[in-house]
């Protein structure tokens, strides 16, 4: 019997064309200071030990928080007093030094409908300025310009302009002095309201960070975590993707977390596929 045709296959054969939205991870790299920096090391080098045959091999030691670089925030991650999502409370949501109801493996992979939000080209400029609040109406522009009405299910990306400074180094990215671009408390409750499964955002905390006020007030985290249930992306490279859409628009995301059994987060490498 011949198997049925998978749609799926039958485009991949055909030529998808792939855009990384996945920040390097190396030592010294842009993060936010809440959390373990990146570390990585070589506890064998080659030369080390040689066998007989003269092979030789290395590995690595990797050490990092799991909110470091291009990052999903779990329903783990934020609570508001005392709670987490769906009211549970933080001290019965943990057990063992984790989360198993709450935590990063229990995020399913996504193959989703995407939409990129570019909001520095809906308002005619090349990015956000430093604690810049991206409003509603920014938004709602952002979607018009894009041509695609956000939906339930969708995984939406904020492109704010912000994430061309991640190669400018961590205290440019991170705007501890600047400030940072993000949404406002009134767009995570508009994304809420259109039923997001996910949303992510070119910077290292997706909403507005004041000058010389770091993390002091997440309202947005409050928002999409704790009360809608949505998952947060952070520290995504946006920069191709929006010259690839050139004014925002949908696309097929991939992304996948790593299964780490009751964590509040974790690494991930997501990629924006499209059909040649």
């Amino acid at each position: 019997m011949n198997a049925t045709p998978d749609a799926l296959l039958d485009l991949v054969s055909a030529g998808v064309d792939v855009v990384d939205l996945g920040r390097p991870l190396f030592r010294g790299m842009p993060q936010s200071a809440n959390h373990p920096p990146y570390w990585h090391t070589l506890p064998r080098r080659h030369g080390d030990m040689v066998r007989a045959d003269g092979s030789s091999a290395a590995n690595d030691q990797i050490v990092m928080g799991t909110h470091v670089g291009t990052h999903i925030d779990a329903l783990a991650h934020v609570s508001h007093e005392g709670r987490l999502h769906g009211g549970v409370p933080v001290e019965e949501a943990m057990e063992a030094g984790g989360f198993p109801r709450h935590g990063v493996h229990t995020i399913d992979p996504m193959i989703r409908r995407a939409v990129l939000l570019d909001v520095p080209r809906a308002l005619g400029v090349d990015a956000c300025e430093g604690g810049y609040e991206i409003t509603v109406d920014d938004l709602e522009l952002a979607e018009k310009q894009s041509g695609t009405e956000v939906g339930p299910g969708d995984v939406v990306l904020v492109r704010s302009g912000w994430g061309a400074r991640f190669d400018d180094g961590p205290a440019a990215y991170a705007g501890a002095d600047t400030g940072v671009p993000g949404v406002s408390a009134a767009g995570a409750s508009w994304l809420n309201g259109r039923r997001v499964h996910a949303a992510g955002a070119d910077t290292i905390a997706f909403e507005r960070l004041a000058a010389r006020e770091g993390h002091a007030a997440l309202p947005a985290h409050r928002i999409l975590l704790v009360e809608a249930g949505i998952y947060l992306v952070e520290a995504l490279d946006l920069e191709a993707l929006g010259d690839r859409l050139d004014g925002g628009g949908a696309f097929t995301l991939v992304l996948v977390p790593m299964r780490l059994t009751g964590a509040t987060g974790s690494p991930v490498r997501p990629l924006a596929v499209f059909a040649r």
